[in-house]
């Protein structure tokens, strides 16, 4: 016996209740615009799930202007970078500009909570646990999003728009149909062991590059801290135990001293960047993974997530309220632009260091020099290539 799919309707589906869904949604609200939100995990699962812990100034400025500055927290960024070259300290980010348009140290997880509990306290429809979750008819006036509840129940939804948010291996994007979709990919030949730790984090965020290897660390939190350390491809968690782990931190650091803590968490992560467009096709939009991934050397991935957030909103309120279809017919070639130029700063960051270290600089010297030159130019005090990278860190280039 087949049970008859309980049918709903909403103005924008959104699905995907990370950062990018979740800020979509309140924004949404903020403007008049009736939404819902569909997450196929749990609640806990997305208040817990660790990832990038950087919102950059604009960011910042965005969610203090939609009233919702408190969300972020109170924990400030310093734009200071200390690069550990051959254990020599190198410290970048210190220039008038940088210092001044700060963003703020938001661990993913607790911006999410904060997320979840606003959208909820304003009257949000937000479901956990959405399994099966389908899309069609996205070339109609209506689409139809369906979903089977924890309860198994069916579930029908005609909206208007969808947004969807749920990363590089969800439906949203497997929803278009074959051939709409270029894919633009990069892999940097580069596997991290991504290790979160309960330890004094670095006082700033922190790289090593030379003949010892690449290793990064960075604050989530005033006890905890993330850290990656280039390692052989094809090995597991299983081949790097703590011991390990602290050993090699503490020579690629140069850095014996480096207090250790618990791992409460270690993952392998493939150093790669991937650009999907359009990002849109009929009255689905891709937000954030769903339409591109960056190497993490640029803390963008996230800030990408609310640029797309806040501009698809925008396009949102303006075709609802005014009918004024002008910024959903934009959305993809503005976030594109904008996804480009920082896919460029991410590659830059990532190949200026990447090509000083171990094997990389011995397997391809010249690129190891050319590399050298680039960084020498890029830490003059106030030179034209500072300026460029402090607008990129901050989000306002």
């Amino acid at each position: 016996m087949t049970t008859q799919a309980t049918r709903e309707e909403t103005t924008v589906a959104i699905v995907g209740g990370g950062v990018a869904g979740l800020t979509a949604a309140m924004l949404l609200r903020r403007s008049g615009v009736d939404c819902l939100v569909l997450e196929r995990q749990s609640r806990a699962y997305v208040e817990q799930r660790q990832r990038a812990g950087l919102v950059e100034y604009r960011g910042v400025r965005m969610f203090t202007e939609w009233g919702l500055g408190d969300l972020l927290g109170t924990f400030p960024a310093d734009n200071t970078m200390e690069v550990r070259v051959d254990g020599e300290p190198v410290f970048i980010g210190r220039d008038a500009h940088a210092q001044e348009y700060v963003g703020v140290l938001t661990p993913q997880q607790a911006l999410v909570g904060n997320l979840v509990a606003a959208f909820l306290n304003d009257g949000g429809d937000l479901r956990f646990e959405a399994a099966d979750v389908a899309m069609s008819g996205l070339d109609s006036q209506r689409p139809v999003v369906s979903y089977t509840d924890d309860a198994g129940i069916a579930h029908e939804i005609a909206c208007d728009l969808i947004a969807g948010c749920d990363g590089d291996r969800g439906v949203s994007r497997r929803s278009i149909p074959g051939g709409v979709l270029t894919a633009y990919t990069r892999d940097y030949g580069v596997t991290w062991l991504a290790v979160l730790a309960d330890t004094p984090p670095p006082r700033y965020p922190c790289f090593a590059i030379g003949a010892r290897g690449y290793a990064a660390g960075f604050s989530r939190g005033p006890k905890a801290a993330r850290f990656y350390l280039e390692i052989p491809a094809g090995d597991t968690p299983a081949d790097w135990p703590p011991e390990r782990i602290w050993s090699q931190l503490r020579e690629r650091f140069w850095r014996p001293d480096l207090t250790a803590g618990p791992i409460t968490e270690t993952e392998i992560v493939r150093l790669r960047s991937q650009v999907f467009e359009p990002m849109s096709h009929g009255r689905l939009y891709l937000l954030g993974d769903a339409a591109h991934v960056i190497s993490p050397m640029g803390a963008k991935g996230m800030n990408l997530a609310l640029y797309d957030a806040e501009t698809f909103v925008n396009a949102a309120r303006d075709y609802v309220q005014a009918g004024d279809d002008s910024g959903l017919r934009a959305y993809s070639g503005t976030c594109l632009a904008r996804t480009w130029r920082y896919q460029e700063y991410a590659d830059w960051w990532s190949h200026m260091f990447f090509s000083r270290c171990g094997e990389h600089a011995t397997a391809d010297p010249y690129a190891a020099r050319v590399a050298r030159a680039r960084f020498a130019r890029f830490t003059e005090p106030s030179s034209a290539a500072a300026l460029a990278w402090g607008e990129l860190m901050t989000g306002l280039a």
